[in-house]
């Protein structure tokens, strides 16, 4: 069939099942953007204000679905800007397709001082996706698009990348569209997975680590059925909150693998790059280490396992929990009481976060989406909040993308409007992304977003106040009114002093329909950092005010 560059783009994200894009129109992507127009009944189109705020939104649609997410942006300019979203989806292994206008073809690497031109665009992508292409026909666009889903839908989840010159969008030829990409998990060996049955069935104190890597696999069931058969406690890192539900015995925040170690004969890590902070691999005590990776390059150095298996997160819970089926275990409800004690005792330290999520895991019903920021309530939500199923808390992952969160949120809300969802930030990092009320009052995106407003950047300020001696640098904010503007935008604003205010207001606000900004006040508050990160000493008290 003949058709533009443009419309056969649209065709092709059609055929692979996109029914929302993020982005921001421009001179480069006008053929693309009047084929969307022709299919707008099928493809709804987001218009950001911000180009970083589109990706952002596509990774929260990606992340909270595990649909792929679509963003698009003009070249140049407006594809770096959407670089730290793009970098966030990378650090976070979200499914997300990047589409980049670019210059003319023609003109592509000559430096002639095209608009918006930029030195090797393409390396740049390259860079941050798993997969990149640049079509230099519209004939090409279809199979280009068509191998970008086979990324996205096979190994690992990462975003990838597609590049289309402005004439190639305008140009016509005979296009035929594929069919949708085929999903193509990793398959384990299956002597491999012999061998780690083996390993678990002479085990006597498993424990399993869970990460993002079993919520992208959609691996909850498998992982809670062969938990229950091992009557293994689950850790779950950052990313893999909600793997299993906080609600079930078996269920452990990172923090507690420090004490259930020192019992533990075997470590099941599936789905987890299982690395420190510091680019070391996480402390085992000398339990023996079994490593499940989709990604072969996160089953080597600096890991040290055992048995390391590559292979899909839920076919090789699925094929473990077959062969353990009925292997006998005593009792271990003593060390896992015991283990619990000890991380309430640890969380004393951030009784004042606590007391906040208490108010938002109240308020938020099961199915809410939670986006955490770089805040100081996101740190310790990061380490304690409960999280009942997949897809449920959202973060930047090691990435630590200040203000990604407010964004994001708007892409989870626009993945299912029906579904509640709770952005948290700072007044720092809500700065980044503001403007974005403006897209959340044109769509009716009716996310809950809450600042707690201390008036600092609070984290480095803490830093700077316990590591050099209170010496105070660029870290003190001038802010808005909140509820101007909130009203500015023709928003509903409302303001909760102390965790109490906020869960009654939170409760309102998610049943009112409509965008809401809380403002929430706070002083300072105890840092997290021993929590997160072993080998932390834990902080001074607060002084009193």
């Amino acid at each position: 069939m003949n058709m533009t560059g443009g419309e056969a783009l649209a065709r092709s994200l059609a055929a692979n099942g996109v029914s929302q894009i993020f982005g921001i129109p421009g001179v480069q992507l006008d053929h693309a953007a009047d084929a969307l127009y022709h299919v707008a009944d099928d493809i709804a189109f987001t218009c950001a204000r911000n180009e970083q705020a589109a990706s952002y939104m596509a990774d929260g649609y990606a992340r909270s679905t595990g649909r792929p997410g679509v963003s698009m942006v003009v070249p140049g300019p407006g594809m770096l800007n959407g670089l730290a979203g793009l970098a966030t989806a990378y650090a976070c292994s979200s499914p997300l397709l990047y589409i980049s206008g670019q210059i003319d073809s023609g003109a592509i690497g000559r430096g002639l001082g095209a608009l918006h031109e930029i030195p090797d665009q393409s390396g740049i992508l390259r860079s941050l996706t798993k997969w990149s292409g640049l079509a230099t026909r519209p004939e090409d666009i279809p199979g280009m698009v068509h191998r970008a889903f086979a990324e996205l839908r096979s190994g690992r989840p990462r975003p990838v990348g597609l590049e289309i010159p402005p004439d190639v969008l305008g140009a016509t030829a005979d296009v035929e569209i594929p069919g949708a990409a085929p999903h193509a998990p990793a398959v384990p060996d299956r002597k491999l997975i012999d061998a780690v049955a083996e390993l678990l069935r002479g085990s006597q104190r498993p424990v399993i680590y869970a990460g993002g890597g079993v919520i992208a696999a959609d691996a909850s069931e498998e992982l809670r059925e062969l938990a229950e058969i091992l009557h293994a406690p689950v850790v779950v890192s950052e990313n893999g909150r909600g793997a299993i539900s906080a609600r079930h015995p078996l269920a452990f925040d990172a923090l507690a693998f420090r004490r259930l170690r020192e019992h533990a004969d075997v470590v099941l890590a599936v789905g987890t790059r299982f690395v420190t902070a510091f680019s070391e691999q996480v402390n085992t005590a000398g339990a023996r280490l079994v490593l499940i990776n989709a990604e072969a390059a996160d089953l080597g150095e600096p890991r040290t396992p055992d048995l390391a298996v590559h292979g899909d997160a839920r076919l090789a819970l699925a094929a473990l929990a077959e062969e353990l089926r009925g292997v006998a275990r005593e009792s271990r409800t003593a060390e896992l009481d015991a283990a619990r004690a000890w991380l309430e005792e640890q969380y004393a330290d951030i009784a004042p976060q606590r007391a906040y999520l208490r108010a938002i895991r109240a308020a938020l019903p099961d199915d809410g989406v939670l986006v955490s920021e770089l805040t100081q309530i996101g740190y310790a939500a990061n380490t304690c909040f409960p999280v009942y199923r997949p897809r449920t808390y959202l973060t930047p992952g090691y990435q630590g993308t200040l203000g990604y969160g407010f964004a994001t949120a708007l892409g989870a809300k626009a993945a299912d409007p029906d579904r509640p969802v709770v952005s948290i930030t700072g007044d720092g990092g809500f700065s980044w992304t503001l403007q974005e009320l403006s897209t959340a009052k044109k769509y009716g995106l009716a996310t809950v977003t809450v600042v707690f407003n201390d008036g600092f950047f609070g984290n480095v300020r803490r830093i700077q106040k316990n590591r050099f001696g209170a010496r105070y640098f660029a870290t003190d904010l001038v802010n808005p009114d909140y509820a101007k503007l909130a009203d500015s935008f023709g928003i509903a604003a409302a303001r909760a002093n102390g965790p109490e205010e906020l869960e009654v207001v939170l409760k309102e606000a998610l049943t009112a329909g409509e965008p809401v900004l809380v403002e929430a006040p706070v002083g300072e508050f105890p840092g997290p950092w021993h929590l997160i990160h072993e080998g932390v000493p834990r902080p001074a008290p607060l002084e009193a005010p």
